[in-house]
């Protein structure tokens, strides 16, 4: 009787530490949004330059990204992933150009905690230049890490 009965809590016990160990929660502490990061910079010194004031927004959009922000080094711009192309609309110390992306995304596992995540591929880009002079593409692809994907030279 008494071999039964430490069987048992032996059991019970195995049992129980295993629920517990299986419903254990994992929380997600890596970065899940891959946004597209785009620097700024002086057309004239070839350095980094914050705008005074930065406002982006989405074409036809209510919703900004930025509203007259100042020192934004760099700009965190969200990519939709169901769109293969976005036009923004970005005002830099009170002057409007009009930037449209192009790309393609991708689903991506990022951990069994996290989830999947969708990251882009730049292909190409085009603006007015009424600020702005120049866009440099230096990193097409676009992750969750913390990376310059483009340069605005303005």
């Amino acid at each position: 009787m008494m071999k039964l009965h430490s069987f048992l809590s032996v059991l019970l016990m195995t049992g129980i530490s295993a629920i517990m160990i299986s419903c254990a929660p994992e929380a997600c502490f890596e970065e899940t949004n891959a946004h597209l990061k785009a620097s700024f910079y002086s057309y004239s010194t070839k350095k980094q330059l914050a705008p005074d004031s930065l406002t982006i927004f989405g074409l036809g959009q209510t919703a900004k990204i930025y509203s007259k922000a100042k020192n934004v080094q760099p700009a965190l711009i969200p990519l939709n992933p169901s769109a293969g192309n976005c036009t923004l609309v970005v005002r830099i110390n009170n002057v409007t150009d009009t930037v449209e992306f192009m790309y393609s995304s991708y689903p991506y596992l990022i951990s069994k905690e996290c989830g999947y995540t969708f990251l882009h591929t730049l292909d190409s880009q085009a603006f007015t230049q009424n600020n702005i002079d120049t866009i440099l593409i230096i990193k097409p692809n676009i992750t969750t890490a913390n990376e310059e994907n483009i340069r605005i030279f303005y």
